[in-house]
Order: structure tokens, then sequence, then C-alpha cells
């Protein structure tokens, strides 16, 4: 089958040069890899490897998710299309390019768009949206990713990634689309001749920054850490930048890491959940005796942190460092006297408990959603017009909301409040690290770990759906010695305890949770958009050596157990 759609590109008369040259020079497996499958658009957009080909990401597969968005806002709001589209990207190649495509083909549904003049951050994408009354929002982006990928991530018009309910009608859209090469679009310089594309800019950073100074809740306090801050090449070198300095901030930036070099030279990979991305930060904050070290992922809707501590650089995990922020907004509200009477926390089924019995010991709410930021958005705009504030939202892999403003993770929200807690520290004799053991001592020692299981290519796929489906259908009984007690199968939206059966109510994801009987657990997830397995592991323990002893056990067990398949 693959063959006949390598064929049909090689054959179409008005193919790139560049992609008809890859085309040229691919061997039986590059074919096989290339268009072995659709590139698939899934309910958190699409990503995938550069290049030619139905299985990755060019001006082709692009206008052909351009053309299901398009349609999908065509059909939902008919005249209403005229408050258009926003459009972000990142710094990678193509990008701009694939950008571009995206307002060409909106624009054959009459679909006017806002481009940014150059790249942005995602969470300002998601504020833009709703301040300018747009119908939804698009970035181009491969967020953390190797160099070789791109993406694409599309947006209602709350700013929030469309959820499972509406996603699948624009996936539904584009799985119909027979041939790529016959998708109508309007160039794009046509577009800014005629209006149907605006370039915004500067005025949108401005209203963005304002909003951003508002997450802040001891702005006067005298500032007296140092910090060091590296975009790791991506959108947040200005704006990230601008918000600490605008708040009397030291900021030493990572002048090579402030390049938007779309092969991220100085890293082996831009993710801030691994410690090779802080190696210049770690170095350049030895050199300025910085404090803390901050760096934020290439479309800015991560943030990693590391403090020091008893002469060494710390990195939290996500988990901590959103403990850290629930505990600090809610203690710090409550001193000042503005916790509300209701409130609501949010996290993921795969986010550490220590955020929850925080949020509880302060008497708000919490909610767990699936994976992914978009069900936390939708959250926010079901307790619009309630009893309810919304307090925080975040998950473990580094993302981070304070305010709803942005119906994402926002990493340019996160460091600025986060530089505020390790001020304050700062100004007390404490550290972010000493804060984070306050909270072990006082809640409990919660550690989580995050596995990924890198499975690459057809084969890989394959592997992952052999594993999902062997514990889906022969769960472990015990995990370390220890009895599993209870299983979640939020595929079949069912949970498994005590002998009874009883339903999940939340969308169907094909991910499965273990509980142990004490209290340990961990989760089988594949990535949406990786070719990854994500294995992710909670325990307390008693101490936090004894935690870290019972993860790794956990860990090894499962591990053990994926490998004798």
């Amino acid at each position: 089958m693959y063959e006949l759609e390598y064929k049909k590109w090689m054959g179409f008369n008005g193919l790139d040069k560049e992609l008809k040259d890859e085309l040229a020079g691919m061997n039986e497996t590059d074919i096989e890899d290339a268009f072995y499958k659709t590139l698939e658009f899934g309910t958190g957009g699409m990503r995938g490897i550069i290049g030619a080909g139905i299985n990755r990401m060019n001006k082709y597969t692009i206008r052909k998710a351009n053309y299901g968005f398009g349609k999908y806002l065509f059909d939902k709001y008919g005249k209403g299309v005229s408050r258009g589209v926003v459009i972000a990207h990142d710094n990678r190649n193509k990008s701009i390019e694939f950008a571009k495509e995206s307002a060409s083909v909106l624009a054959s549904f009459g679909i006017k768009t806002y481009l940014f003049d150059k790249l942005r951050p995602t969470p300002e994408l998601s504020f833009a949206v709703r301040e300018l009354n747009a119908i939804g929002g698009i970035v181009v982006t491969a967020s953390h990713n190797p160099p070789k990928y791109n993406g694409y991530k599309i947006y209602d018009e709350e700013g929030c990634q469309l959820v499972p309910a509406y996603a699948d009608k624009v996936i539904e859209i584009v799985e119909s689309v027979e041939d790529v090469f016959k998708i109508d679009f309007i160039p794009y310089d046509e577009l800014l001749e005629n209006g149907m594309s605006v370039v915004i800019g500067k005025e949108i950073d401005e209203l963005y920054l304002d909003a951003v100074d508002t997450v802040q809740l001891r702005k006067d306090e005298e500032k007296n850490i140092r910090i060091v801050f590296t975009p790791l090449h991506g959108t947040s070198a200005t704006l990230g930048l601008e918000a600490l300095t605008r708040n009397g901030y030291k900021v030493t930036p990572v002048k090579e890491q402030m390049v938007p070099d779309p092969n991220f030279g100085t890293v082996t990979s831009p993710n801030p959940e691994n410690k090779e991305a802080f190696e210049y930060a770690i170095k350049l904050g030895k050199e300025v005796n910085a404090d803390i070290l901050i760096a934020t992922d290439p479309d800015a809707d991560r943030l990693g942190v590391a403090c020091l501590h008893n002469g060494e650089y710390i990195l939290l995990t996500g988990n901590q460092t959103g403990a850290i922020l629930v505990d600090y907004i809610l203690r710090t509200r409550k001193e000042q006297g503005t916790l509300p009477k209701k409130g609501m926390v949010y996290n993921t089924i795969v986010t550490s408990k220590l955020g929850s019995v925080i949020a509880k010991s302060f008497g708000m709410d919490v909610t767990s959603t699936l994976t992914g930021f978009k069900f936390i958005g939708e959250q926010a705009k079901l307790i619009e017009d309630t009893d309810y504030e919304f307090m925080f939202g975040y998950e473990e892999s580094y993302g981070y909301v304070i305010k709803d403003f942005v119906r994402d993770k926002d990493a340019i929200q996160a460091l600025l409040l986060l530089s505020e807690v390790a001020n304050i520290g700062k100004n007390n004799g404490l550290t972010l690290y000493d804060y984070l053991l306050f909270l072990y001592k006082q809640f409990g020692y919660y550690i989580e770990d995050l596995v990924n299981v890198v499975l690459e290519g057809v084969a890989g796929a394959n592997k992952i759906k052999e594993i999902i489906e062997h514990f889906r259908n022969n769960a472990p009984t015990t995990v370390n010695g220890i009895e599993v007690v209870k299983v979640e199968d939020y595929s079949l939206s069912v949970k498994y305890e005590d002998g009874k059966t009883s339903k999940i109510d939340l969308p169907k994801s094909n991910v499965l949770k273990y509980t142990l009987k004490d209290g340990s657990w961990f989760v089988l997830r594949p990535s949406g958009t990786e070719p990854k397995l994500k294995i992710y592991i909670g325990v307390l323990g008693s101490s936090l050596e004894d935690s870290k002893n019972k993860n790794k056990l956990i860990k090894d067990d499962v591990l053990k157990k994926i490998e004798n398949l």
C-alpha cells in the first residue's frame, strides 16, 4: 500500500523540489516509514518528523490538517468565521512556512487570520485568542522534541486546546481528505494585500505581560535573588526575560541559548525535564553565584527550575515545583485574608498526590483530569460564573497555570511567581529545596518517577501496542511483592476494585493505572506525540530514602515485566 502512495507523490508534477529530491533519495526502509501510515492527527493536534510523505510534517500534511480545522470552524460558526483565527509559531525549521500555509488554507473558507510577526510563546497564543475574540487558534510547534520534528496544535475560542468531543470532529474531516494535492488555498501574500491576514505583535505582548504581572502576590518585596534564565533557544527569550526584569529581578540570561536556533545547537534535547538541558545554565550559575536557574522549553509552556542548596544546584521535578506553588499561593492568600471559601486546584491522574493533600489542607477542592492541559482548560471554563475560584492548575510534566486568562500551561506566569517564592525564601535564609523539605515533613514524603521507553518506527509502535494490550488483558496481581488492589482502565472507562467494577467518568484514553495495597501506584500511557511508552510511578514513604527505595523497586519490577513480554 505504501508503495502506491510513494508513487503518487513522486508523480505529482507540482511537488516542491526539496521534497521531490528527498523522495528520490529514499531507500526501501525510508519509503516504508514515510508512507506506511498517515501522520496521526490526534486530540492534541499532530507532531512528526519534517520531510516528504504522508507520515511526515510538510506543507501538504499541514494543508490537510488546516482543511479539517477550517471546515470544522466554518460548519460551526458560519458567518461568524469573520472573527478570525490567531496563529503563532516557534523557532523550528519550517515553522514560519507552516504558519503561513495554515492561514492560506483557512482563507479558502473565508476565515481571517491574525499571524504574529515572529515567534511567540504558546501561552500568549491562548491569551490572544480570547483578547481578539477569535474563534480559534493555531500554534506551529513541536514543543521540546528533537530538531527533526515539528507540530501543529489547535485551540478553541476559549484559548483551550480542543477536547476530544470537538477534536474528534476535526479528525473525522481530516481523515476524509483523499488527495492532499487538491486542497484549496490562497497564497499568503494575497491575504496580506486583501486584509484576510493581519500581522500582530507588540500590542498583544504588552497586554499579555500586564496580565502576567497580576500573578504576583507580594510584588513589593525587595528583590535580592540572582536568577539565571534560559529559553533553550525558544520563544520565551524576549517575554520571559522581560517579565522578570520589568518587575525588578536581577537576571543573567544564557546568551548562547537566547538565539532562536532551530537546530538547538547547545543542547542534546531542549527539554527542561532533563538535567542535560541545564548544562549551560549551571555553568553560568556557578560563575555569577545564581540562586536559581530557570529554563523554559522552546514553546514556553513548560518550566524547569534548579536552586542552589548547600553549594549544589538541585533540579526540582514538575511535581515538586507544582506542590511548592500550590502551597505558596494558598498559604499566602490565607495570610492576606483573600483565600476564597470555594477554590479549585486542578491536576491530572498521573500527578503526585502531594499537591492534592496540600490543597485540601487549606479547604480547597481538587479535580484530577486526564493527562493533557486541555482538560484543565476545559474545567476552568466550567467554573466560570460559579461560586468557585480558579486557584491553580498543573501537571507532572512541568506545566503550570496560575491564572486562567491563559487556558493552557504557561511558563511565563510560572517563572514570575516561582521567582517570587525563591526571592522571599532567600530574604528569610531559605531555598526552594528547603521549602520542599518543609512540605515533605508536614504532608508526607511523596516521591514520583517517570520512565520513558522509547520505541521508534513501525516496530516500535507495534511493540507499544503489544505491551499495553498485555497489561490490559493480564493485569499484574502483585508488583514488588505488593498486592495490586485497584486497576483503572481509562480506555474502557472502568475501575476494578474489591471484586467490583465501576465506571470512570472521564473521556476515554489509552491509559492504565494500577494502585498497590500500600498506596503506591504506576501508570502505563503511550505518548500521543512521541514514540514513547510512558511509565509513571508514585509512592509515599516514611522518609525520603524510604520513598526513593520504594520507587526504584516498583520501577525495576514493571520494567522487568515489560522486558519479559
